[in-house]
């Protein structure tokens, strides 16, 4: 399993409309082969800064089947105009601490 992280920087004053949009996006994601869980936090210091943790069994999962289906498509029309700058998205792989 891999945990794909992503700060969200929203344009400040469209923090309403992004989650309301969220809202929409969410099943988009949520019915992708792969898809384990999502949540979305708000920055308490940033209001205007959110964090994205997906979970997904492999980053195949998500950057070849998410990012090249139709549903991909409009997740983008939904959510990418809020952002900017337009935020790094990155994988981790979990450590067993034993």
């Amino acid at each position: 399993m891999i945990t794909e992280h992503a700060l969200l920087p929203v344009r400040p004053g469209r923090e309403d409309d992004f989650e309301a949009a969220f809202r929409t996006a969410r099943p988009l994601i949520a019915g992708q082969p792969g898809f384990r869980s999502i949540s979305l936090s708000r920055s308490a210091e940033s209001p205007s800064t959110y964090l994205l943790l997906v979970e997904w069994d492999s980053i195949a999962d998500h950057e070849e089947g998410f990012r090249g289906s139709p549903e991909y498509l409009e997740w983008k029309r939904l959510l990418h105009s809020f952002y900017d700058p337009f935020p790094v998205v990155e994988h981790f792989v979990e450590i067993d601490l034993g």
